[in-house]
C-alpha cells in the first residue's frame, strides 16, 4: 500500500508569475498580440511587441498603447540581421535572435502570436515558429506560440480578474482555468461558470482582507524590530534588564498578541461570510487586531457555508466580530396577476427574504396573500393627482428601513422596467447609497395578450409589435405609432382615455392626427380591451376601432388595470383561425373577417379564464 499518491502525467504546474519590470517581447501585430500585451502590462512588466509591417499593420489597440507609452512597437522587417536575402522564416528567426542578443536585459518570456491570420493576411508557417522557439530555448527563455501547443513551453490560462467595489477598478483577485490543451472553449466556457458561481463580493473580499493582513503583519514587524535592538550578552543571549515582573508580563502579552494577530486574519478569511468581510470597515479591522485573549479557535474542520453566520462571535472591547447587517431593496416583478405565474425569485423575495413589502396598489391580493403574516405590507397610496407623491413617500420608505438593516421588497405588477418607474427608483436608491436587486417579472404586455387568445406576433398576421403607453409623464399627452397591417399595436394604461387614444389612431387630420407617427388606422382594424388579465374576473372585450368605445360604455364599470391590443393578429386565432391576413390582396376580405370573427354583433365580451387554468 501506498504511503503518498502517485504523480500522474498530464499535467501543468501552475503559477502565478509577477514579471515586474521584467522584459517580455510579443511576436505579431494581430488582435492576440494586443490581448496578450494587455495581459503582460497589467502584470506591470515591460513589453516590446515586433510586428512585420510595424505600426501599419498592427491592430488599432497596439497602435494606440504604442501611442500613450504603454509598450514599444517595432517593425520586425526593419530589424538588422546577419541573414539578408534568405527565406523570410529564416531572416525573422535570425533577426529576432540579434535583437534579443542586443537588449540590456535578458527577455524572461517570448510570445508568438501571429501563427493565427492577422488581419494583413498574414500568418508565420510551423517552421518559422520552430526555428524562432529553437533559438528562444538556446537562450533560456520559455516561448509561447498560438495555435501550436507542441512549440509551446508554458500555455495562457482562461482568465478573469475580480473588480474592487470600492475602487471600481481591477482588483487583486484573479481566477484562471487551464485544460491543458483539449479545450480552449470549454476553458472558457467552465471559467465563465466559476464567476457566475462566486458571490459578487469576492473581489472587495479579497481587497479588505489584503488590507488587515497588512495591518497585521506591520504590527508584528515592530515587535520584531524592537526584539532585534535587544542588548546581548557576551553568550549571544538577550539581556533581561531589571524590569518590573507586571511591566515585563505587558511586554510579553504584547509580543504574544501581535504573532496571534496573523492566525485572527486567517479565522476571520475562512468563517467569514464573503459578504461581510467585503464590508469591513477600519473600526471592525481594528476591532480584530487589538483584540483581547480569548477570541475563539477556530471551527472544527467541517465546512462552513458562506451563507451562514460567521463563527467568531466573540465580541473584541465590545465590538462584535460580526459586521452589522447591510439593508438590501429589491425590485420585483409581480407578474399580470396571477400567483402561478411568479417566478421563482419572486417567490423567494416575498416568502423568504422579505421584511418590508411596499407595494404598488394593482398587485392582487391572491399575491399579496403568499407573503408571511410577519411581513409588514404597505400599500402605495396612489390616486389622480397624487401618483408623484405616493412614489416618493414609498421611495423614502425603502432607504428608511434599508438604513435599519432591513430586506425591502419593493412590489410592482408585471414587469418593473415595462412602465413600472423602476429606473427612476433605481437611480433614487443608488444616490442613497443602496444598488438595489432588480428581479423580472412577466409583463402583461405578453401575458395579458396571451390570456386573451392572442398573439402579439403571428406568421401570416402579425410580423412585428410595439408597445407604448396612452399616459405620458405628468399626464401629457404622447405620440402613437401609424398603422401598419403586419404590425401589433399595445397600448398599457390606455383604457382610462380610450376616447383620445381612438381619435388619435383614427384622424386623418388635425391636432390629433399630429400626435400619431404614420398613417391613420383604418376605423375597422380589430381592437382587444383585456382588463385584469391572467385574474378569475377577468374580462376582455373585442371589437373594432369604430365600435369598441361604445362596447366599453354597454358593460358598464371598469376593472383596472386595463390594455389595448391593436391589428390584425386581434383576429388571427379565433376559433379556425386566420393567417392569410398579410397575403397579397388581403384587405379586400376584411369586411368578411370580421363578420366570421364577431358573427352579426359589434363586439364580443368573454368573462374569466379558460377552464384550463382552474386547476392552477
Amino acid at each position: 500500500m501506498e504511503a503518498f499518491p502517485t504523480p500522474i502525467g498530464g499535467a501543468s504546474l501552475l503559477l502565478a508569475f509577477r514579471p515586474v519590470q521584467k522584459l517580455i517581447i510579443i511576436i505579431g501585430g494581430n488582435t492576440l498580440a494586443a490581448s496578450r500585451a494587455f495581459a503582460a502590462l497589467e502584470a506591470e512588466a515591460q513589453v516590446i511587441v515586433l510586428a512585420k509591417g510595424g505600426t501599419d499593420a498592427s491592430c488599432e489597440e497596439l497602435r494606440w498603447r504604442a501611442e500613450q507609452g504603454q509598450l514599444t512597437l517595432l517593425d520586425l522587417d526593419k530589424l538588422p540581421t546577419s541573414a539578408a536575402g534568405t527565406e523570410d522564416y529564416w531572416r525573422d528567426a535570425k533577426a529576432i535572435d540579434s535583437f534579443i542578443y542586443g537588449q540590456p536585459k535578458r527577455p524572461h518570456l517570448l510570445f508568438i502570436t501571429d501563427t493565427v491570420i492577422s488581419a494583413n493576411g498574414f500568418r508565420r508557417s510551423y517552421d518559422s515558429a520552430q526555428y524562432i522557439r529553437n533559438l528562444s530555448r538556446h537562450r533560456a527563455i520559455p516561448v509561447n506560440v498560438a495555435d501550436m501547443p507542441d512549440l509551446c513551453d508554458f500555455t495562457f490560462m482562461s482568465t478573469q480578474r475580480f473588480i474592487d467595489p470600492g475602487t471600481g477598478q481591477a482588483g487583486p483577485l484573479q481566477i484562471g482555468v487551464t485544460t491543458n490543451g483539449q479545450g480552449c472553449r470549454l476553458a472558457g466556457r467552465i471559467r465563465r461558470d466559476i464567476v457566475a458561481s462566486l458571490p459578487r463580493e469576492i473581489g472587495g473580499a479579497v481587497v479588505k482582507v489584503g488590507m488587515l493582513r497588512t495591518l497585521a503583519k506591520a504590527s508584528d514587524e515592530q515587535v520584531e524590530a524592537a526584539e532585534e535592538d535587544q542588548e546581548l550578552n557576551e553568550d549571544g543571549a538577550p539581556v533581561t534588564p531589571n524590569i518590573p515582573v507586571p511591566q515585563r508580563q505587558a511586554e510579553e502579552s504584547a509580543r504574544e498578541r501581535a504573532r496571534r494577530r496573523m492566525k485572527w486574519v486567517a479565522q476571520v478569511s475562512e468563517y467569514w461570510p464573503t459578504r461581510r468581510l467585503a464590508q469591513m470597515t477600519d473600526e471592525e479591522m481594528a476591532a480584530v487586531l487589538d483584540g483581547r485573549d480569548g477570541l475563539p479557535s477556530p471551527a472544527p474542520s467541517s465546512p462552513v457555508s458562506s451563507s451562514a453566520e460567521p463563527s467568531l462571535s466573540t465580541p473584541i472591547h465590545g465590538l462584535s466580530l460580526s459586521p452589522p447587517r447591510q439593508g438590501r431593496i429589491f425590485l420585483v416583478g409581480s407578474g399580470p396577476g396571477h400567483p402561478s405565474l411568479l417566478t421563482v425569485a419572486t417567490h423567494a423575495a416575498l416568502t423568504r427574504h422579505a421584511q418590508l413589502v411596499l407595494s404598488d396598489k394593482l398587485v392582487p391580493a391572491a399575491v399579496l396573500a403568499l407573503i408571511p403574516s410577519g411581513v409588514e405590507v404597505r400599500i402605495a397610496r396612489k390616486f389622480p393627482g397624487n401618483a408623484d407623491g405616493a412614489q416618493n413617500e414609498l421611495m423614502e420608505a425603502a432607504i428608511e428601513a434599508a438604513r435599519r438593516g432591513l430586506t425591502v421588497v419593493r412590489l410592482k405588477q408585471g414587469d418593473p422596467t415595462v412602465y413600472g418607474r423602476a429606473g427612476e427608483e433605481v437611480l433614487y436608491f443608488r444616490a442613497h447609497g443602496f444598488e438595489p436587486v432588480v428581479v423580472p417579472g412577466v409583463s402583461s404586455v405578453l401575458a395579458g395578450p396571451t390570456f386573451a387568445g392572442i398573439p402579439v406576433t403571428q406568421r401570416g398576421a402579425a410580423e412585428s409589435f410595439i408597445v407604448c403607453t396612452g399616459v405620458g409623464r405628468q399626464g401629457k399627452k404622447v405620440q402613437l405609432p401609424g398603422y401598419e397591417r403586419s404590425r401589433t399595436l399595445v397600448i398599457l394604461m390606455g383604457v382610462a382615455r380610450l376616447p383620445e387614444v381612438l381619435e388619435t389612431l383614427q384622424a386623418a387630420e388635425g391636432e390629433c392626427a399630429s400626435r400619431r407617427n404614420g398613417p391613420a388606422y383604418p376605423s375597422r382594424t380589430p381592437i382587444a380591451l383585456i382588463e385584469r388579465a391572467s385574474m378569475p374576473d377577468q374580462r376582455v372585450i373585442c371589437s373594432t376601432l369604430r365600435d369598441i368605445a361604445a362596447a366599453l360604455e354597454s358593460v358598464g364599470e371598469q376593472r383596472p388595470p386595463g390594455m389595448l391590443v391593436v391589428g390584425w393578429s386581434v383576429v388571427s386565432l379565433w376559433e379556425k383561425g386566420d393567417v392569410s391576413i398579410l397575403d397579397e390582396g388581403a384587405e379586400q376580405r376584411d369586411e368578411d373577417r370580421l363578420k366570421t370573427w364577431l358573427g352579426e354583433k359589434l363586439w364580443r365580451v368573454t368573462e374569466g379564464l379558460d377552464a384550463g387554468w382552474e386547476d392552477w
